[in-house]
């Protein structure tokens, strides 16, 4: 391992080559836990996008439309059983009513 300082370049110290290693397996460790939450955000929109479909049922006494219910539903399960990375970035989105 390389670095450059002032366009020269040096061999890392066996620290230096430590601390970067060890910087990149906390790198690659968070790795789900960054995909999950960016999942989680996008989710979060689309159950925002969906909020007038409730607050519209509720204000007319109405009962929320079953493909609604089923669809929010949907989203907040597709978290469930989601343990890496690649299942986080295969998931299937359900269909927006």
């Amino acid at each position: 391992m390389k670095k450059i300082i002032n366009n020269i370049e040096y061999d890392l110290t066996p620290e230096e080559i430590a601390i970067k290693q060890a910087e990149e397996l906390a790198w690659n460790n968070g790795a789900f836990d960054r995909a999950i939450k960016e999942l989680r955000i996008f989710r979060n929109k689309l159950l925002n996008d969906t909020d007038f479909y409730v607050v519209k049922s509720k204000e007319n006494n109405e009962e929320v439309p079953t493909n609604v219910k089923t669809y929010r539903q949907s989203l907040r399960d597709i978290t469930n059983g989601l343990t890496t990375v690649e299942q986080v970035n295969n998931v299937t989105w359900p269909t927006k009513p």
